[in-house]
């Protein structure tokens, strides 16, 4: 009778009696699908590592090339460069006073300024009368006539006080002073020839009748001798200046410009100019005719 019994299951190998196949490891296709993906991961890593940091380190070489380059919205990295100092020219505000004249309060203030200054046109002696009713003018052959800067030398003036009228030059012990005269003496004492300029032809110089000069020293005005020195010929050297009184005139020194003859307490002395009424007042005067 044939044998029906089945054959021996694969899967049961103990139970059919057959020996499995013992050389190869149970799993192994497992482990080997597994190593082949850990592999490809760990590849794939490695590649998109080298990648990255080829990219960071290009990026870095183009910063150090290019040390103009200001960091960006990374931040900058352990060496990074200032920014460039803001220069240039500075805006009008910057160095510009709140309180800026604008150019017609510029050309008034200045208008007004020198318009209190006696002015460098030199003028004429006025042609006033003296105290003892004669008509200006000078005395013997000079005649009449004003002098100016080129005057004769034979022109006689006397030198009367604006704010004083009735006081004139006068020298008292060799120190030129505001006196009244009031006798011969006193009359001659207060005469000078107005001559040319000693150091400036456009200028005026005092001489008295006995040959010396009214100059200053100290600051103070005096009669002396002429010693012939260059010193001398200054200080005894004035200009005339149109003053503020209409007729009068005011002497500035030629060596110390800005410094004008004026009275103090009657004395003639050489001052710095104010810009006040009593210093024009005290230093305007009148070149009248010769009272000797």
């Amino acid at each position: 009778m044939p044998d029906s019994s089945p054959p021996p299951s694969p899967n049961s190998p103990w139970e059919n009696g057959w020996t499995p196949d013992s050389s190869r490891t149970p799993g192994t296709r497992r482990l080997y699908l597994a190593g082949a993906l850990a592999i490809a991961t760990i590849a794939a890593c490695v590649t998109a590592i080298v990648v990255t940091d080829k990219q960071t380190d290009d990026t870095s070489r183009t910063k150090r090339a290019d040390p103009s380059a200001l960091p960006g919205a990374d931040g900058p990295g352990l060496l990074s460069f200032a920014s460039p100092s803001k220069q240039g020219t500075p805006t009008p505000d910057e160095h510009t006073s709140t309180a800026v004249k604008t150019p017609s309060a510029t050309a008034s203030a200045a208008a007004a300024e020198n318009s209190s200054k006696p002015s460098a046109k030199t003028p004429s002696p006025s042609k006033s009368t003296s105290s003892n009713g004669s008509s200006s003018g000078s005395s013997g052959s000079s005649g009449s006539s004003g002098s100016s800067g080129s005057s004769s030398s034979t022109t006689w003036k006397s030198v009367r006080s604006v704010n004083y009228p009735d006081r004139y030059w006068q020298v008292n012990d060799g120190l030129v002073k505001l006196n009244p005269v009031s006798s011969t003496a006193a009359r001659r004492a207060a005469t000078f020839k107005l001559v040319k300029g000693l150091a400036k032809s456009s200028c005026y110089s005092f001489a008295t009748a006995d040959g010396t000069y009214l100059r200053h020293r100290n600051f103070i005005l005096r009669a002396e001798r002429n010693d012939g020195s260059a010193l001398f010929k200054q200080d005894a050297t004035f200009c005339p200046r149109t003053s503020s009184t209409s007729g009068a005139v005011m002497l500035e020194s030629v060596n110390y410009p800005g410094r004008y003859l004026r009275h103090q307490n009657f004395q003639l002395k050489l001052d710095r100019y104010q810009n006040s009424s009593q210093y024009r007042s005290d230093s305007a005067f009148r070149l009248v005719a010769g009272l000797n």
